[in-house]
């Protein structure tokens, strides 16, 4: 009796190395990127403020790179502005985990990203209670 895993089938195959070269790419492309306040930023992006940074490539490169890594089905994205010498982009962060989107736009001749941090929940107000009205000390009123 025979099983199929002892068979000599498995010995011939052979993977596509297309495939595997273009998964291995992309998989190292985006691994080497730096992670804050748990979004994406791409490899060689510069601190340039409070959750602002500088890309490295043109907005048509980092769109790309951020296709890949926010794929648009699962994180809409929004024109911002779209003005002669700035566009902007929002990406949306639709689980709400440690940053709300991204802001990616182009001015003067370079990239940015604003990472949008979390809001913080306003407090919940507590209802105030009302002021008790002061008793005299005496039980008696006084004449």
């Amino acid at each position: 009796m025979t099983r199929a895993l002892d068979s000599l089938k498995g010995l011939f195959y052979k993977p596509r190395p297309l495939g595997t070269a273009v998964v291995a790419a992309l998989w190292a492309s985006v691994a080497v990127a730096e992670v804050v306040s748990g979004a994406q930023l791409p490899d060689g992006a510069q601190k340039v403020g409070e959750n602002r940074y500088r890309a490295p490539g043109d907005l048509e490169k980092t769109m790309e790179y951020y296709k890949i890594v926010y794929p648009a089905g699962a994180y809409p994205r929004r024109a911002v502005v779209n003005q002669p010498g700035v566009k902007a982009v929002h990406i949306t962060n639709p689980s709400g985990k440690n940053f709300e989107g991204l802001n990616i736009y182009e001015a003067n001749d370079e990239v940015r990203i604003y990472v949008v941090p979390l809001q913080a929940a306003p407090a919940k107000s507590t209802p105030a209670k009302p002021a008790k009205k002061a008793e005299p000390k005496g039980g008696k009123k006084s004449r």
